[in-house]
């Protein structure tokens, strides 16, 4: 199960893009990261790293 990034908590720190081992986070043009399902892994390396807990599994 991939994991999702929550826009409304995202603070746009840009920590998970920077340790996310298959690169599958973008920053998104409100300076926001999401993450592409189709390349995530279900580490949990980038929610490990959220400081406000933006990131958990999907749905």
């Amino acid at each position: 199960m991939a994991y999702k990034i929550d826009s409304n908590k995202c603070i746009g720190c840009h920590s998970c893009t920077a340790i996310c081992p298959m690169m599958a986070i973008a920053i998104q043009s409100n300076g926001k990261c999401a993450i592409d399902p189709a390349k995530c892994v279900s580490c949990g390396t980038c929610a490990s790293v959220c400081p406000v807990a933006a990131i958990a599994p999907a749905q």
